[in-house]
């Protein structure tokens, strides 16, 4: 079984997280990635820690599987003819530098574009190559907060609250990887190539999904809501005896079964909660009730009750819970792999699961210049 890209070859010029999560997915898929450097290494992620194993940042080993790396002076001469032989041969060239510093380099998409008129050229900013914050330099926080993503995390008590992850550079590779397979796909009708302008702040936009559209039907500005959610109740957290959960009731049947069992029957029969927009409607008297039952029992108790009614719930897990997980474990989200410098290490694994061509771990996160004289024929990192 061979990967679905298998035979396209990707020269992946991005550093940190947006683009090498993007190419560590065409990786995972059967891409040949080449990662490209400046001489020792420029990736930041290899030197933000800790955690460390032998040195090797676990930070950059999350997201630079399966590709080849090789170290190159962008501001050689040399350099830039080794870039130009490369991309002559590949399928998809991928950067995530500002704004005009390929121009400036002279390996722009007009330039890649003539010497291979089928390349798929994907450029990753903060803002876009257009409209007036095209030259701001983009970081996710930045991002985060400016895209209205932190304005609705949180709560009135603790303010506006950023994601406990990269979410925007997350959300760009995804949107990134989307392009870049679509175009090759159009591609095998046209036999063209074309240049995808990916931006941080446009993705983040797009995850505001139904309180952007909230907020265009109504006019009125989303409040953060903590763990609850605007459209829906109940749909939070709930404290129990020894801990906290989720309930997700996503419809009527599904309140009326939680009313039962949480032998509060009479409450889904109110016409302040007899409905979802009634429900939300009268969100604070009704969170009071279902708090006050679901205090008489532990965690584990209204879970089995829930599950059982086919109510929709489940525990506040930490990461440590997450990876002894067993169904992440039959999943294989978790995958060991060799590496020369860090010994053996533990990865989080592909959640693509396909059943004729699957994903494969073939190479480790690579050391910078490591594949110097397979790809390009020398030993130096120059």
């Amino acid at each position: 079984m061979t990967g679905p890209l298998e035979g396209m070859k990707v020269l992946d010029l991005s550093r940190v997280l947006a683009g090498p999560y993007c190419t560590m997915i065409l990786g995972d898929l059967g891409a040949e990635v080449i990662k490209v450097e400046a001489p020792g290494g420029s990736d930041d992620t290899r030197k933000w820690g800790p955690p460390f194993q032998n040195d090797v940042s676990a930070y950059y080993l999350s997201a630079n599987r399966n590709k080849k790396s090789i170290t190159v002076d962008l501001k050689s001469e040399q350099g830039i003819e080794t870039i130009k032989a490369l991309a002559a041969e590949s399928d998809v060239m991928i950067n995530n530098f500002k704004t005009g510093t390929m121009t400036r380099f002279g390996i722009d998409y007009e330039t890649m574009k003539d010497l291979n008129p089928g390349i798929v050229y994907c450029s990753i900013t903060g803002f876009g190559e257009t409209g007036p914050y095209k030259d701001y330099p983009g970081y996710d926080y930045i991002i985060q907060a400016m895209s209205g993503l932190m304005s609705i995390t949180g709560d009135a008590e603790s303010g506006p609250q950023k994601m406990g992850v990269a979410i925007t550079d997350i959300l760009t590779g995804l949107y990134a990887c989307i392009g870049i397979q679509s175009a090759l796909l159009e591609r095998g009708q046209s036999g063209k190539g074309q240049k995808l302008d990916i931006s941080l702040y446009d993705s983040a936009v797009s995850a505001l999904v139904n309180i952007g559209s909230n907020h265009l039907m109504s006019g009125d500005i989303p409040k953060a809501l903590g763990n609850q959610h605007a459209n829906i109740v109940p749909y939070q957290t709930f404290h129990t005896k020894d801990g906290e959960m989720v309930i997700a009731v996503g419809n009527d049947r599904q309140f009326k079964a939680l009313c039962g069992i949480l032998e509060r029957p009479e409450i889904a029969q109110d016409e302040r909660f007899e409905s979802n927009p009634s429900r939300v409607s009268n969100r604070d008297e009704l969170t009071q009730m279902l708090q006050e039952a679901f205090s008489k029992h532990t965690t584990d108790h209204w879970e089995q009750q829930c599950r059982a009614n086919n109510i929709p719930c489940g525990p506040i897990q930490n990461v440590k819970e997450v990876a002894a997980d067993p169904q992440l474990a039959a999943r294989d989200m978790f995958i060991s792999h060799g590496h020369p410098k860090a010994g053996d290490i533990k990865m989080i694994g592909s959640p693509l699961k396909l059943s004729r061509t699957p994903v494969t771990y073939r190479h480790h996160p690579p050391e910078p210049g490591e594949h110097n004289q397979e790809i390009v024929g020398i030993t130096d990192k120059y």
